[in-house]
C-alpha cells in the first residue's frame, strides 16, 4: 500500500496510474501569489549579443567568452585587476572647479555632479601605486563613463602627480588611455602632461601607454602618444579627429579597419596589439627589460 502524494489517499497496488498523483509537481491554485526569483544581472556583448552574467564577465576581465570581444572596463576595476597588490591611491585631494562658469545645456557643476553619481568616481582619471608580479610601479586609468574620459584640470593634476611620484620612487609609469577628447581647459593639460612625461624620460624611467577603446582628441595628441612603448587592445579605435569628421573633410568613404588598432599597427603608429588576458604578462616583461630587472 502507498499514499498518494497529492491527495493523501491510501492507494492499493492495483490503483491505475491515471489516478495516481505525479510526485514533485505542485500546481499553485489561483489564489496563490507568485513571487519573483532573483537572477544575477547580465551584460550583453555588443558584438555577438550573448548575455553573460556580470560575475562571469568580471572573472574573464570583461572579455566576451563567446566571441572574444573586449568590453570596456571601468578604471577602478582595471587597476584592481592589473595590480597584484594596490598600495595606495593618488590624487584624491584634487577637486574640479569652474573658473569659466561654463554652461551648455546645463551648468558645469551640475554636469560634474551627474558624472560623479553615474560612475562613483570624482574625476575621469584614477591613479594607483602598487605591485605587478613583484615590480613596484604607478599606473593610471581613464574612466570613459566620466564625461567621455574628458581631460580637465584635475586629470592633468593627477597625471602630473603620478609622474612625479614615479620619479621620486624611481618606478615606471603605466597609462591606460580611454577618452573621447579633452575639456575646456585641456590645452594647458596637454602641455603639463607632456612636460611630466619628458621628466620621466630625463630620469630614465619607462612610460608605457595601453590604448583601450576609444582614444581621441587632446589625449591622443599628448600623453597617449608619448610613451616609450605603445600597446593597444584588439579593435580599439584610436585617432585625433573622429572618422566621420575626416570623411567630411576629405569627401571619401573610409572603410574598416581605418583608425582601428590593427590599422595603426600596420602603419607603424603603435608597437603591438595584446589580448587583455596577456596584457599583465606583456607589461611585466617590457618593464622588467627596460628596468634591467630580467
Amino acid at each position: 500500500m502507498s499514499q498518494d502524494v497529492k491527495s493523501g489517499k491510501i492507494l492499493s497496488p492495483s490503483t491505475p496510474w491515471t489516478e495516481r498523483g505525479v510526485p514533485g509537481i505542485q500546481v499553485p491554485d489561483e489564489q496563490t501569489s507568485l513571487k519573483a526569483t532573483f537572477t544575477e544581472p547580465t551584460i550583453e556583448c555588443p558584438e555577438c549579443h550573448a548575455l553573460v552574467t556580470r560575475t562571469a564577465m568580471s572573472f574573464n576581465a570583461y572579455v566576451c567568452p563567446q566571441c572574444d570581444e573586449h568590453l570596456r572596463m571601468k578604471a577602478r576595476d582595471r587597476l584592481n585587476w592589473f595590480f597584484d597588490q594596490v598600495q595606495t591611491e593618488l590624487g584624491q585631494e584634487f577637486k574640479a572647479k569652474d573658473p569659466l562658469k561654463f554652461v551648455d545645456s546645463k551648468p558645469y557643476p551640475a554636469r560634474m555632479s551627474e558624472a560623479q553619481t553615474k560612475t562613483g568616481e570624482t574625476e575621469a582619471l584614477v591613479v594607483m601605486q602598487g605591485l605587478l608580479k613583484g615590480i613596484p610601479l604607478v599606473a593610471c586609468a581613464f574612466e570613459f563613463d566620466f564625461m567621455g574620459g574628458s581631460m580637465g584640470t584635475v586629470v592633468g593634476d593627477r597625471f602630473v602627480q603620478a609622474a612625479e611620484k614615479a620619479i621620486a620612487d624611481k618606478q615606471p609609469l603605466i597609462c591606460f588611455a580611454a577618452s573621447g577628447g579633452a575639456g575646456m581647459l585641456s590645452l594647458m593639460q596637454m602641455a603639463r602632461t607632456s612636460a611630466a612625461i619628458q621628466k620621466m624620460k630625463d630620469a630614465g624611467l619607462p612610460y608605457l601607454v595601453v590604448l583601450t577603446h576609444p582614444v581621441y582628441g587632446g589625449v591622443t595628441a599628448s600623453l597617449a602618444m608619448l610613451g616609450d612603448v605603445h600597446i593597444a587592445e584588439p579593435k580599439a579605435m584610436i585617432g585625433f579627429a573622429g572618422k566621420r569628421v575626416i570623411e567630411q573633410t576629405v569627401r571619401e568613404k573610409l572603410e574598416e579597419p581605418f583608425q582601428r588598432a590593427e590599422y595603426l599597427l600596420d602603419h607603424g603608429v603603435i608597437d603591438q596589439i595584446v589580448h587583455r588576458h596577456a596584457l599583465r604578462d606583456t607589461v611585466y616583461r617590457i618593464v622588467a627589460k627596460l628596468m634591467n630587472l630580467s
